[in-house]
């Protein structure tokens, strides 16, 4: 009966093997197709399944593509993780064009600025003709 050391060494290559074998294939699979090296992506899978170690060694050192699978690491975003205002900016932008979206932003900041004048003066108008004359503010109708 083995011990519990040689029980290990026991499963330890067939662990091993069926982890490089997941690895692989699921390597494989995730790989861009035009960028697989020396065999099409079929048969590359082929031959890691039927050829587990050979297959799988053979997958690493002369099918698998040298460069990284992708430049950013949001594709669908096509940034490299920078939040919006981070982001740096794209070849091409000009002066006149940042000069706009400012201008843009100032209108915007001084409409905005305007409407809250016109409401806090709305709001004061309000209170104060809810005042009696003693100061005290008068009952509201329930209507």
């Amino acid at each position: 009966m083995p011990v519990g050391g040689d029980l290990v060494l026991r499963f330890l290559p067939f662990v091993v093997e069926l982890a490089l074998l997941v690895y692989c294939l699921i390597d494989c699979v995730q790989s861009d197709g035009d960028r697989v090296r020396n065999l099409s992506k079929g048969w590359w899978i082929v031959l890691i399944v039927f050829l587990p170690i050979a297959g799988g060694v053979a997958w690493l050192v002369a099918g698998r593509p040298q460069t990284p699978r992708r430049a950013v690491p949001w594709p669908s975003t096509a940034t490299a993780g920078f939040p919006e205002h981070e982001r740096p900016r794209r070849f091409g932008e000009d002066a006149a064009e940042e000069e706009r979206r400012r201008a843009e932003e100032r209108r915007s900041d001084a409409l905005h600025e305007q409407m809250l004048r016109d409401w806090e003066a709305q709001l004061r108008a309000r209170e104060q003709a809810t005042e009696s004359p003693e100061g005290t503010p008068q009952p509201r109708d329930p209507a």
